[in-house]
């Protein structure tokens, strides 16, 4: 057999060489490497640990604690198997000192029974757990050691590597110590230039990367496990600096193109205001402003309105609708829900149509002979299409194209947003992009995962509007709720009562709705309480939601079916069951279904004993304020930006050591630095991109 041959390291940067060219990483090995995204020497110079494991000192058994991940040692006094509901084996593990602990193993074959002989010495790793009056290590890592050999520890704390499949934790550690043998001692691998990295005061890049992947023995592991070392701080700097100067380079890709100059005229926009029964507040009227100065220019407007519920988010987008119709282009409005897809199109019908506008309607429930008909007018040129995904699909032409407006973006993939912007394109034109979100984004986000986007805040409710009072509530006092609900009724105001279930499951949720429709029904004689549900046709539950806003439905038992494009002004009470299951950015949607109207709202969060600190901490935060952005921090500050941002933003970049929550207070000098580098430095900015993010920088770019 030929000897494998390697790619010979460039001296000056060894870290653009394959992975293959280290000591024995074949073909094989490699491929697993390459499944994980390391497939450069630079690949694994950044490839993390996710936490690190103390192997400096050797316990003794005596000073071992309950919750402990400790090193100890020992000899085998004593060996068992049985059969408990399940096989185990359990060693009896004892010091010089007398002290002895339990090795338990479920899993296990018959030559490590073999092995594990009295008299065997062990060197042990492991989680301590407190068992009676005894100690005992679950499925412990150990080492078979000769009597009479003094026992090596490691000179620094161990890390735990991220792995993935056929990679063992071991091989991947011993590739990357590899690949640290690599790293260059000169200035080759910093790509901040010294006169921005020296006023930051901020380690060199390489050692902090050699401080993270071998940590010294007097480090503070808990600073570390939270990511809070300087060094680590050094790296996460790097990281954020890296995705802002990738979403501003997708932001220059995109505005160099092309977009229809609109806003010819006010003429349909100054008539549709005259005809509301409201006036805009100041935040609806600035935010339309900077709208409007989008749509004139000549490249494509990126703009995300955010806004609490309730703010009037719709009538603005309307407004932008409007003056891309009258400079002669369409409109499509995607909304991630039939439901709330179908709450745009009576609005917008019920605003256009009386100034001679044709708002066409195109959801996945279209078929046949309305399908067709519907596909002619989008392709004839509609004014105003509203629909669902079903607007990307093969098949949907559009005449002209000049805005998408999408609702709740976050609920969309990246590539469904793509598809929308894409029916527009014509070579280098593109339509302009009006996001907006009822879900406030915490500043923190803004900055970093919308910075391809201009951010536009509606922050005002519009006047009339009632603040909602929040009580949380044992279930232990369901009557008295039903009670309320009775007195509520009684004064002819309307009631909402959520049911929600941890699985995410139509079936079960839809089973505990119509659980609580039951009982409700029975307790509330001569009260009209109906229910609605995902698994409901979509003309049962539009008839439903039809028969509750016009007041002939008292109670409304749904499930979070409701969370969004619901607008009832008499419903003043809202009952939110096993609220301790839900995230607060959807307590807070829910909540906003009521104090629409001019009566005192109420909102009651019942729940279940006993509580979680965080649940506790959740229901807390809603009772003390309805302050959609401070509720949008605390829910960053809780579940994580993954979260916050929604789980299907497949275009986000996934940090390796960067968090915005914890990282936050950086984010200024990282947008500064950014600017710095972009205007000074460009070609260094666009190889910290190649080595943070490689071929991932496929961003968002709808």
């Amino acid at each position: 057999m030929p000897a494998r041959t390697t790619t010979p390291v460039p001296v000056a940067n060894p870290g653009v060489a394959p992975v293959s060219m280290l000591p024995g990483v074949g073909p094989a090995l490699a491929q697993s490497l390459g499944r994980i995204g390391l497939n450069t020497v630079q690949d694994l110079w950044f490839h993390l640990p996710l936490r690190y494991e103390d192997r400096t000192t050797i316990a003794a058994i005596g000073d071992l604690h309950h919750g402990e991940q400790v090193q100890f040692e020992g000899v085998v006094t004593n060996v068992e198997r049985g059969f408990r509901f399940r096989p185990q084996l359990k060693v009896a593990l004892a010091d010089d000192n007398g002290d002895a602990i339990v090795l338990r193993f479920f899993h296990f074959h018959r030559s490590q029974v073999e092995q594990l002989k009295v008299g065997t010495r062990l060197l042990c790793f492991g989680e301590v757990r407190q068992v009676g009056f005894g100690l005992e290590v679950i499925h412990p890592q150990y080492t078979r050691v000769e009597s009479d050999i003094e026992l090596a520890v490691e000179e620094r704390l161990t890390p735990i590597y991220p792995t993935g499949e056929g990679l063992g934790p071991k091989r991947l550690a011993s590739v990357i110590g590899k690949a640290l043998a690599l790293l260059p001692t000169d200035d080759s691998i910093e790509l901040l230039p010294r006169a921005l990295l020296e006023p930051l005061q901020m380690a060199p890049l390489r050692d902090a990367l050699m401080y993270v992947h071998r940590p010294p023995p007097d480090t503070d592991l808990l600073r570390l496990e939270q990511g809070r070392h300087p060094m680590q701080r050094r790296l996460a700097f790097e990281e954020l600096l890296t995705q802002h100067l990738t979403l501003r380079r997708m932001r220059a890709q995109v505005k160099a193109r092309r977009a229809p100059k609109l806003g010819r005229g006010r003429v349909l926009a100054e008539r549709l205001l005259a005809s509301l029964p409201f006036s805009l507040t100041g935040a609806q009227q600035r935010v339309a402003g900077e709208i409007a100065d989008d749509l004139k220019r000549g490249h494509p407007m990126l703009r995300l309105v955010q806004g609490d519920v309730g703010s009037g988010k719709t009538i603005v987008a309307a407004l932008a609708a409007l003056t891309a119709v009258e400079s002669g282009y369409q409109v499509a409005l995607m909304a991630p829900t039939e439901l709330l897809a179908e709450q745009h199109l009576r609005n917008f019908r019920a605003w256009l149509e009386p100034l001679g506008l044709e708002v066409q309607w195109l959801a996945g429930k279209v078929q046949g002979r309305a399908r067709k008909a519907a596909l002619e007018r989008t392709a004839g040129g509609a004014h105003v299409v509203v629909g669902t995904h079903a607007l990307m699909q093969e098949g949907v032409v559009f005449d002209k194209l000049g805005l998408v407006i999408v609702d709740e973006q976050h609920r969309f993939g990246v590539h469904q947003r793509l598809a929308l912007r894409d029916k527009g394109a014509e070579g280098d034109m593109v339509p302009h992009q009006l996001v907006l979100t009822a879900t406030p984004i915490p500043r923190t986000l803004a900055m970093s995962a919308y910075a391809d986007l201009d951010v536009s805040s509606i922050d005002e409710l519009p006047p009339g509007r009632t603040p909602v009072v929040t009580v949380a509530v044992s279930s232990a006092r369901r009557e008295e709720v039903i009670e309320r609900i009775r007195v509520a009724c009684a004064e002819g105001r309307q009631v909402y009562w959520v049911c929600t279930l941890i699985e995410e499951s139509e079936q079960l949720n839809a089973q505990a709705a119509e659980v609580a429709h039951a009982d409700l029904t029975a307790a509330l004689v001569g009260v009209t309480v109906a229910l609605i549900h995902g698994r409901m046709k979509p003309k049962e539950k539009q008839a439903t939601m039809d028969a509750f806003k016009a007041g002939s439905i008292a109670v409304l038992v749904a499930t979070t079916v409701i969370e969004v494009g619901v607008d009832v002004p008499n419903a003043s009470l809202m009952v939110i069951e096993n609220a301790e299951r839900l995230g607060l950015a959807q307590l807070h949607q829910l909540r906003g279904r009521v104090g629409r109207g001019s009566v005192l709202s109420n909102c009651v969060l019942l729940y279940r004993t006993p509580l979680s600190l965080l649940a506790r901490e959740r229901l807390q935060v809603m009772r003390q304020t309805s302050d959609g952005f401070r509720i949008a921090e605390k829910d960053l500050e809780l579940r994580g930006p993954g979260e916050v941002l929604g789980t299907r933003q497949t275009g986000q970049l996934q940090f390796r050591i960067a968090d915005l929550a914890r990282d936050a207070d950086m984010l200024p000098t990282v947008h500064e630095v950014g600017e710095q580098l972009l205007e000074g430095y460009p070609a260094l900015a666009e190889r910290l991109v190649t080595r943070w993010v490689g071929d991932a920088a496929r961003y968002v770019h709808a």
